[in-house]
This record gives C-alpha cells, structure tokens and sequence, in this order.
C-alpha cells in the first residue's frame, strides 16, 4: 500500500566513531542494548521551539535505537540553521508541503533497508504522515494523524483518512511493525481527564474511538495501556486553563504493535519532564529479539 511520493525530504547523514553519547556510559549503553530495543515518540510542536528547550541532549541521553518525531513543522533550509543532529544516528525528515505545517521525523542508531514515504493517498502525503523505515524483518512507522479540531472540513478530512489507513493496518497486520506517533484519538475514558465534557469534541468523538478500537480488535496492540492497565496516564495537555499543572490530560500518543509483537515489550514509560511540547515523549523498550 505505501509508496514513495515526491515530497520535500532531507537526510542528515551522521557519520561518527564516537562512542559516548550525553548522559550514558558505554557500561549503561552496553546494557540497554543487551536487554532491550528501545522506541521513542514525541509530537515537538514544532522542532525548532523544541530544540531551543534542549531536545537534542535530552533525546541522545535515553540511548533510543529509533527515535520518531511528529509535528516537526520545519523546512530543509531551516534545518540547515538548526543544531538538530544527534551523534551516532541517521535521520530522515518527510515535510509537509506547506510550510510551517506537519511533518514527521525518524532518527536511528541501525541501518535501515527500506525508507517508506507516504501510504499513496495523495492529499495525506502531501501533508507528510507517514514516514516508515524498514529493519529487514523490523519496520517501525512515524505518524501524525490529522487533528479535526479546527472545524468540519479538518474533521471530514481525519474521517477520510482513517478510512484509507484502516486500510493500510490490515496489509501490514502480518508483518513485524510499530506505529509511533500522535493519533490524535484518546480511545477510552481512562485516556482522557475530561472525558463527559469531550463527548462531541474531535479527539473523543465515538466514530474515532471505534476506528482505533477495531485495531486492537484485530490484534494491534497499544503497548503502553497493556503494560499500564486501569492506569490513567495522559501525553498531552492543553496549553489554556493550566491544564498540565491540574494533570487534565489526553492519552493521545501512541506505540501500537502488530499482532506477531504481542507480549514483546516488558516496559513503557511516559516522561512529563522536562518539557519540550505540550505532548509527552513516551518510551517504549522491546525484545531485543523483535530487530
């Protein structure tokens, strides 16, 4: 289903011998690699604003083996200006069209053998979802989920587009895959502080809840929740009414394994700081024998 597409893309080749990397010692690193394959999510809001809030060493400091990005919002001349490198690790960057809009990110510590861009729906690709790097038996996916929050024709489009990845899931069902990203759906109630008074708000709305519910029926696995059953534990918070501060939150974010990765990750840990958003990064450690 996924296909390249012609979209601004930009690659930082990082080609060190350096081994220690801020904030881990080559014992730590050494350990780490041989009990786990680590994942990391984060919707930036932006990956300049992020930067300039210390992403970069906080990010090489978790000795992540993928990290993916959302909502990088940034141009390839921008990054040019921009100290977003991390030592010992590939990135590629898939932009939206429009600038100052969208976009997904993925860096890794491996090689890859396969760089997916898009999954062939144009008006989706043209807004830069969905970048997904393969591992020979491993591939693991950015995504940005389109938000209807701003009125009907966003939340028409989010519709629409649901309706094309439902799709999409069900090919890669069968494969050894991890959806990182921003969904922009809280599935329960257990997912969102506020739940009664978000009952017809985009995000909460039963149309969404339903499409992320029919993929863990179909055996996708919300990582983070089956390790954190009954817990409330939210990875976004609006920026009015102090909402971070009283924790009314959404759990919106999300590392969703396919069916043959079930029982596969021993630990998922949500960092409410330090701030780099108003979303959370969430930490996903695997099986070593899922890469």
């Amino acid at each position: 289903v996924a296909r390249d597409v012609q979209l601004p893309l930009s690659r930082i080749l990082v080609r060190t011998s350096q081994a220690r990397q801020v904030g881990a010692t080559r014992q730590q690193r050494q350990e780490q690699m041989s009990t786990a394959f680590r994942v990391l999510t984060l919707n930036v809001n932006g990956l300049r604003s992020a930067v300039s809030k210390g992403l970069m060493p906080w990010l090489a400091a978790q000795n992540a083996d993928v990290i993916c990005l959302q909502e990088t919002r940034i141009q390839p001349e921008q990054r040019t200006k921009l100290d977003c490198a991390l030592p010992g690790y590939n990135a590629e960057f898939l932009d939206a069209q429009s600038k100052g809009y969208s976009g997904v990110a993925i860096y890794t510590r491996h090689a890859i053998s396969a760089a997916k861009r898009g999954i062939g729906v144009a008006e989706f690709d043209a807004e830069g979802r969905w970048l997904q790097f393969d591992f020979g038996k491993l591939s693991v996916v950015s995504l940005y989920l389109p938000s209807g929050s701003s009125g009907d024709v966003r939340q028409q489009f989010k519709f629409a587009m649901l309706e094309k990845l439902a799709t999409v899931f069900k090919s890669l069902k069968q494969q050894r895959v991890i959806v990182c990203g921003d969904f922009n759906i809280a599935h329960t109630e257990l997912d969102i502080k506020n739940w009664r008074g978000n009952l017809k708000n985009s995000g909460f709305l039963p149309e969404e809840r339903a499409w992320i519910g029919s993929l863990f029926a179909d055996g996708w696995v919300d990582t983070h929740r089956a390790l954190m059953p009954g817990k409330s534990e939210y990875t976004w918070w609006s920026n009015r009414g102090a909402a971070y501060e009283k924790d009314v939150g959404w759990r919106i974010d999300y590392q969703l394994a396919s069916p043959a990765l079930q029982g596969l990750a021993p630990r998922a840990q949500v960092f409410r700081s330090p701030r780099f958003s108003d979303h959370a990064p969430l930490i996903v450690d695997y099986s070593p024998s899922i890469f």
